[in-house]
């Protein structure tokens, strides 16, 4: 009987030890909530206090902080790839087209300054990101989503195939639900992130295609009208902010006015007006543009969704000094 209970208590034991086995052995821990507790426990809170700050003084850094967010976790996973400059053999993903219009990159240094006079080597570039955004939808009177942290940054840049994971401006919305789908992010989820759009604008560049020569039969004729005074020439001059925002209502507030918009016709890209034709859709567009809460629902379900898709985590990867560079050594 004695022998028994001790080898039963053993194999009590092994199985509450085989998590933390695993870790030791492959050098890899999953997310968690409050990461940085111990080892830099202002750390979010520093983050929350830069995030506001900007936001006062460049209000649009917030729509910045949620755009990168999505660029940086859908090619290969969230490890601040994005942020890495073309110097020492680097390409650098910011320089893809598919990064066009995106700015402020500069500020998330300046956010990282911060963490780095409180903590020193701690704090990777990839959980600046991820809380960023996070504090960035608050900003934007959007929800406040629990994102857990331990993210750890890439050692190189994955600019020759962000274009095979980042959907184009004018793709269709099979091939975006596809897209959405690769890193785990269903329908309902997809239709739910697409309402960054909201707090979004198109540039003319991207948008002309539906207006010139014959205007897009599928847009509102009063509305293609004024889509044509903000983009008047058919070749715009990609140097010039010319541009259209989604949601003309509230531009700064992360809503549902993009989804009511939609109803009307009113969506600047192809994939936005398919959402609202598409019977696999519209259901949710639907209920999205007559319930906010429901949209913030599962915004914040699918955001937590790709803030945690395939991150480098343990020992894998670095924690970035700077994250504009790879570290030294």
């Amino acid at each position: 009987m004695a022998a028994y209970k001790h080898h039963a208590f053993s194999s009590f034991i092994i199985l509450m030890l085989f998590p933390l086995l695993l870790q030791f052995q492959f050098g890899k821990s999953e997310l968690q909530l409050n990461y940085y507790s111990e080892s830099c426990p202002k750390a979010e809170e520093i983050i929350k206090q830069e995030v506001a700050k900007l936001y006062y003084e460049h209000g649009n850094t917030a729509v910045s902080w949620l755009r990168n967010l999505f660029h940086d976790c859908f090619v290969q996973g969230c490890d601040a790839s994005l942020l890495l400059e073309s110097v020492n053999g680097i390409e650098s993903e910011k320089a893809s087209g598919r990064s066009f219009g995106m700015r402020n990159f500069k500020y998330v240094n300046t956010i990282k300054k911060a963490i780095e006079n409180e903590c020193p080597s701690t704090v990777s570039c990839a959980d600046v990101v991820a809380l960023s955004a996070r504090d960035g939808i608050v900003m934007l009177g959007g929800p406040h989503i629990e994102m857990k942290t331990g993210r750890r940054d890439s050692k190189e840049s994955y600019a020759k195939i962000v274009e095979e994971f980042i959907p184009n401006h004018n793709d269709s919305l099979s091939s975006v639900l596809s897209s959405f789908q690769s890193v785990g992010i269903d329908v309902e989820g997809t239709v739910a992130l697409l309402g960054a759009h909201s707090v979004g604008r198109v540039h003319c560049v991207n948008l002309v295609h539906r207006l010139y020569p014959t205007v897009d039969p599928t847009l509102d004729p009063d509305y293609a009208e004024y889509l044509k005074g903000r983009c008047p020439t058919p070749i715009p001059d990609p140097e010039a902010v010319q541009y259209s925002r989604n949601d003309r209502e509230t531009p700064m507030i992360l809503d549902n006015n993009y989804y009511k918009n939609l109803l009307k016709n009113k969506g600047l890209l192809i994939v936005d007006s398919e959402l609202a034709s598409d019977p696999a859709t519209l259901p949710f567009v639907q209920k999205m543009a007559s319930d906010n809460d429901y949209f913030t629902e599962q915004f914040s379900r699918a955001a937590l969704l790709l803030s945690e898709n395939n991150p480098l985590t343990g020992d894998q990867g670095e924690v970035r000094k700077d994250c504009r560079y790879v570290n030294t050594n």
